[in-house]
């Protein structure tokens, strides 16, 4: 294992993350509010241990798994919890575990909160809040293969470690410039979100921190009603990009490169509209009595279903009130999740595509056991290794979910409240149904269940094995 090298991207990151704390600093000055110390303090701790740990650029620059997995999942982990610190010095999260807690949800673009009212903070932290998702959203380690050159070793598998999905593939020769490009379809999405909001006259600092939640698919909102009182023409356009930001970024690569068709060969993007399309139908049929009016229905529907299905978390109507259809679909929204290659969470709709097609392969192959059957997705052939690791990440989730639930149970909390808790975080949603449903928040939890979800969280985002592989007596034997 070469830890050098683990700790001198750990220094980078704690560096990145004093800069991009000087955004809510910005806007403590601007509101004139006190708490800009506490962003101040945490920027010089970051800058400090970040400097010592990048002075000396390690003479070996060689990562393989080993280290892209450990450097990404200490990275996180470290990103949290001095992420955290400017909630407990400002005194509005005092507990260290509550603002670990609604940190981690920020960086991992859950959105689930502990916060009974959000309208207390000041909007420095409301920003950090939000802006805690667009940094993780595309992901910090992406973010520095595309500013900071490194050599030597394979930046692919620092890539893999943090992108989600079964597979990622360079856009581009280089993965210097295949994260350049992801980041600047990244920004330049999030500007144009931005600009429709504020047109359509959402006041500038709410159309800035919705954008970058959006964008991030993350679900943080700055009122206590979420997006609800907002105009529909303002919750249209959200409902809008956050499906967008659930699509494979690959699909806008190929439109901005005018294969058109290879785009739209994508059978993960076709499949990710279609279960959208499907669900919206369904529940606006459902609920159309309650709303009163078909356009009504279809157009909370429509949000809701792209607001889970994409990770983001933001809501307009409790669906916890929607019939018992309507609320089964939106937990089985809950575990498919967005597509691969976006910043959404959930199993993702390419692996959900990759175990159907194994089902259909594996009854095939009962019918006629002497055909060679081949997984194809997009005309090409799923390598073994993407099915073998599928199937292994199948099993981790079920796994790690059952405990979850039944450590969280100690609580003595109702099952739905339990289930959908650990679906909410562990698939990085945010609201789940009862007790942590849209109008409820986390903090009733006790600390130790806390620290279960965070767990469930990080996992989630990191794709489990990244942070499993943090518990593993191997990963640290020569250290």
């Amino acid at each position: 294992m070469n830890y050098s090298i683990v700790f001198y991207i750990i220094g980078w990151i704690l560096n990145f993350e004093a800069a991009f704390m000087a955004l809510p600093t910005a806007v403590a000055l601007i509101y004139r509010e006190s708490e800009v110390w506490c962003f101040l303090a945490t920027m010089a701790v970051c800058l400090m241990v970040g400097m010592i740990l990048v002075r000396r650029k390690p003479k070996n620059q060689i990562f393989y798994v080993a280290e892209s997995f450990v450097a990404v999942s200490l990275s996180w982990v470290l990103l949290s919890v001095m992420g955290a610190v400017p909630f407990v010095l400002s005194g509005y999260i005092p507990n260290p575990i509550d603002a670990l807690f609604e940190t981690v949800s920020g960086f991992t673009t859950t959105g689930a909160s502990i916060l009974s009212s959000v309208e207390q903070l000041p909007k420095c932290l409301l920003f950090w809040r939000s802006f805690t998702h667009w940094i993780g959203g595309m992901g910090v380690l992406v973010f520095l293969l595309s500013v900071l050159p490194m050599v030597g070793g394979s930046h692919m598998n620092l890539m893999k470690a943090e992108s989600p999905g079964p597979i990622v593939s360079r856009l581009v020769p280089k993965v210097q410039m295949t994260a350049k490009l992801l980041y600047q379809i990244y920004l330049g999405m999030t500007i144009l979100e931005a600009v429709i909001l504020i047109l359509g006259k959402m006041p500038i600092f709410d159309a800035i921190t919705i954008t970058v939640g959006t964008a991030g698919t993350g679900g943080f909102a700055i009122r206590n009603d979420s997006l609800a009182s907002y105009t529909a023409f303002q919750k249209n356009v959200v409902t809008v990009f956050m499906i967008l930001f659930g699509v494979n970024f690959n699909f806008y690569f190929f439109l901005l490169m005018r294969k058109i068709g290879q785009a739209f060969k994508m059978q993960e993007v076709r499949a990710y509209f279609l279960i959208i399309a499907s669900a919206v139908g369904i529940i606006t049929v459902n609920t159309v009595s309650l709303c009163g009016n078909a356009l009504q229905a279809f157009q909370d529907a429509a949000f809701q279903v792209g607001s889970v299905i994409t990770t983001t978390g933001y809501a307009t109507v409790d669906f916890d009130k929607w019939p018992q259809l309507s609320r089964t679909i939106m937990v089985l929204l809950m575990f498919i999740g967005a597509c691969a290659g976006s910043t959404g969470g959930g199993i993702k709709v390419s692996r959900v595509l990759i175990l159907l097609k194994s089902v259909k392969k594996e009854l095939k192959q009962y019918l006629h056991p002497s055909v060679v059957e081949k997984i194809k997705m997009d005309g090409k052939i799923v390598e073994h290794e993407v099915v073998r690791s599928t199937n292994v990440f199948m099993v981790a989730y079920v796994l790690i979910f059952a405990v979850s639930v039944l450590l969280i149970s100690l609580d003595e909390y109702d099952l739905v409240t339990n289930f959908t808790a650990v679906t909410a975080t562990f698939n990085n949603i945010g609201p789940g149904l009862a007790l942590v449903g849209p109008t409820g928040n986390f903090g009733f939890f006790s600390n130790f269940s806390k620290l279960v979800l965070i767990f469930d969280m990080l996992a989630g985002r990191l794709e489990i094995f990244p942070l499993l592989l943090l518990f593993s007596r191997e990963t640290w034997k020569r250290f």
